[in-house]
């Protein structure tokens, strides 16, 4: 039987007798279908942020694998957790069949060998303390599976993420994430719904497991890399709204602490020195609401 992602959409067979509103429209009703499919599976997405978060506080990784828009979407999730949670770049790492060189330009048959997988996994030290995610809304490209199977086979844990049920990725993943969000506007276009479907859970994987790691205070990134104007100022703001100081004197904090946030709101309220509180944060294992106890 013909994939779900691969089927025709009945809402869409005069797609291109419509007008620019009308295609707009259309999408827009579809993809609101996409946040149902996610919500069908909390349960698996709340079981991987557990097992990504276990194996980050652990020392190992969560590493993303996938091909064309997928592979695209892994990189693009890892590439931000350095300076959204000022984790490391090797925490998150997004691999993509074909290289770098994939990212911008489509490189054939790529995706179609599933030994490539595993050359790739060993090139960056995969091993058992980290997680492999494979991430093929298809649920059968082989770059995918092989990296899946060759992950299970050195004892990492798994987690798969498709968009049609009863997958050949089914069984291939300890964690089975997949949300079916119905044929595509565009059929067999998965960079649409089910693209977006994707980036919805990648991004819940990735905030959950750095918010059980301590990365934020609330719903603030204390833990912010300030590598532009705009993350600066908000740095400023975060550190002035959490100890009342105005903006000069948080930026004086901020200066007096290499620019750490969290380490600023310990110095200020805990009153002590940078040192001592960094010392606390390392204590509590990054938590600010613990160290501020």
């Amino acid at each position: 039987m013909l994939e779900t992602t691969e089927q025709r959409n009945a809402s869409s067979t005069k797609l291109d007798s419509l007008t620019a509103l009308q295609i707009a429209e259309l999408m827009n009703q579809q993809d609101k279908l996409v946040a149902e499919a996610v919500e069908a599976e909390l349960k698996p997405i709340s079981e991987a942020i557990q097992v990504i978060h276990e194996a980050l506080r652990g020392g190992g990784r969560l590493v993303y694998i996938g091909a064309g828009t997928s592979g695209r979407l892994g990189v693009l999730d890892a590439s931000e957790c350095p300076p959204t949670f000022n984790s490391p770049p090797e925490m998150v790492v997004g691999l993509i069949a074909g290289g770098d060189r994939a990212l911008r330009t489509p490189i054939e048959g790529a995706e179609d060998d599933p030994d490539q997988a595993s050359v790739d996994l060993q090139a960056i030290g995969f091993s058992h303390k980290d997680v492999l995610m494979g991430i093929a809304t298809s649920g059968r490209t082989p770059y995918v599976i092989g990296g899946l199977q060759y992950a299970r086979s050195i004892g990492a844990q798994t987690i798969g993420f498709v968009c049609n049920a009863n997958s050949k990725m089914h069984g291939e993943a300890d964690i089975m994430i997949a949300p079916v969000v119905g044929p595509e506007v565009l059929s067999g276009s998965t960079r649409l719904k089910s693209g977006t479907a994707t980036k919805m859970v990648l991004n819940m994987l990735t905030t959950g497991a750095m918010v059980l790691l301590g990365k934020t205070y609330g719903n603030l990134m204390v833990d912010l890399r300030a590598t532009n104007s705009k993350l600066r100022e908000r740095s400023v703001r975060i550190v002035s709204e959490l100890t009342n100081l105005d903006p000069s004197d948080s930026l004086e904090l901020l200066e007096r602490c290499d620019g750490e946030v969290k380490t600023a709101i310990v110095c200020h309220l805990k009153q002590v020195d940078a040192m001592s509180a960094r010392e606390r944060l390392t204590a509590s294992e990054g938590h600010l609401r613990t160290a501020l106890i």
